[in-house]
């Protein structure tokens, strides 16, 4: 991402503008400003109004999707009904309930009554406008068909949503039964198990070692729990910290798509969301390199996203799009198989769009048998636990019956 500069400058009218304009030095920003018609006074380096820390964003939730389908809703039947779009976004403000929207709307008002067009201004709101959302609004404003990529981004949105709706509910069961395991190992460590000990010690017998291994694990985790959650806080920051690192980042994707049971999901999920943003932003109009760029940001997986640019710097190199994406190795042979055809007969973004839908089908399917899936391996486990406990327990009780026998 380019630099960020803080500009003051004067307007066509004379009037005194202030704003911010990406450039890569500052004699850039002096030409960026002047073809937009403003004289600078003061071109200053700085950090874009998304970067700098805000106390209120903690506070605020980030938008959800459904705001985002709202928005490009009512905004698409604004503007196809001729509304003008400054007052179309000052009465979409006035009535969002979003604290975060509202708030930003209002913000977009005001660069758009100083003479910024609608990206530009979406562009300095990144928490609620993303790459894809503002470059579409902007080949749509190019075009003339700004309410085509409206109705659009309400597509995408809505298929995002869907999609993100499916995979909470597929996981709904394996997180409560997982956290019921959780909250009965705690249990049985503070409360059943020491019980049982004490009374062992009393009666002096041997020990067999599926007791004495719970008895260890009791004792470590009554006396030092305080250790045992500093060590898990630490080694979260810890991994939170890698993660921000671009090796950590990619590494962790990588894995991700690599994750037993899960991992072929999220590669699918990917690949849907690859094809429709891709297939989006070429029926938009974007240039190949550029549409193959945003795609790879909206996937939200670094190591994706890094084999994707080295797709691009490809094609750039002048190699083809099928080549390009059969060396990149990230690619199902029904992708492929799709980009070829559509290269071949220039309809790639209708392929992909058939694409998206059959891997949107393939991962509507794969969720809904996923908890049939992970049921086998909760039940080991659940049962590996009841196994050990009821051996550390059944097993010196067993020895205690001896010993009164033999008595």
């Amino acid at each position: 991402m380019m630099p960020v500069f803080n500009y003051r400058g004067r307007g066509s009218k004379g009037q005194l503008q202030r704003g911010q304009v990406e450039a890569a030095n500052q004699e850039v920003a002096a030409d960026v400003l002047m073809r937009q018609g403003i004289i600078p006074l003061e071109i200053r380096q700085g950090k874009a109004k998304g970067d700098s820390f805000d106390f209120k964003q903690l506070f605020q939730n980030d938008i959800p999707l459904e705001a985002l389908v709202i928005f490009c809703r009512q905004l698409y039947s604004l503007t196809k009904a001729g509304v003008p779009l400054l007052r179309a976004i000052k009465g979409l403000g006035q009535s969002a309930s979003h604290p975060l929207m509202k708030e930003t709307l209002d913000a977009v008002m005001s660069d758009l009554t100083n003479g910024h067009s609608l990206s530009a201004a979406m562009k300095q709101h990144r928490r609620v406008f993303s790459d894809l959302f503002v470059s579409m609004i902007h080949v749509g404003e190019n075009t003339g068909r700004l309410d085509e990529s409206l109705l659009q981004l309400a597509h995408y949105f809505e298929q995002e949503m869907e999609t993100r709706r499916r995979i909470k509910s597929a996981m709904r069961y394996p997180l409560f039964v997982i956290s019921a395991i959780m909250l009965a190992m705690v249990v049985l460590n503070i409360k059943v198990i020491p019980q049982f000990a004490s009374m062992f010690a009393r009666f002096g017998v041997d020990l067999p070692l599926p007791t004495r291994i719970l008895i260890g694990t009791s004792n470590f985790f009554v006396h030092y729990w305080p250790l045992m959650l500093g060590a898990g806080i630490v080694s979260g920051l810890a991994l939170k910290m890698w993660r921000r690192t671009p090796k950590g980042q990619e590494r962790w994707d990588s894995w991700r798509l690599k994750t037993p049971v899960v991992g072929h999901i999220v590669n699918r999920a990917q690949m849907s969301r690859f094809s429709r943003t891709f297939a989006l932003m070429i029926r938009a109009g974007v240039p190949l390199n550029q549409a193959i760029q945003m795609s790879a940001e909206a996937l939200g997986n670094r190591f994706l996203e890094n084999r994707l640019i080295e797709m691009k710097n490809g094609i750039e190199s002048g190699n083809s799009i099928t080549s390009t994406a059969t060396d990149s190795g990230v690619f199902t042979p029904l992708v492929l198989q799709m980009i070829a055809v559509g290269e071949e007969t220039g309809q790639v973004d209708n392929l992909l769009l058939e694409v998206s839908d059959f891997y949107d089908r393939e991962v509507e399917y794969d969720l809904k048998t996923l908890t049939a899936r992970i049921e086998p391996l909760l039940l080991l486990v659940v049962a590996v636990m009841v196994l050990i406990l009821a051996l550390g327990i059944f097993l010196p009780m067993w020895g205690m019956l001896d010993v009164a026998r033999g008595v």
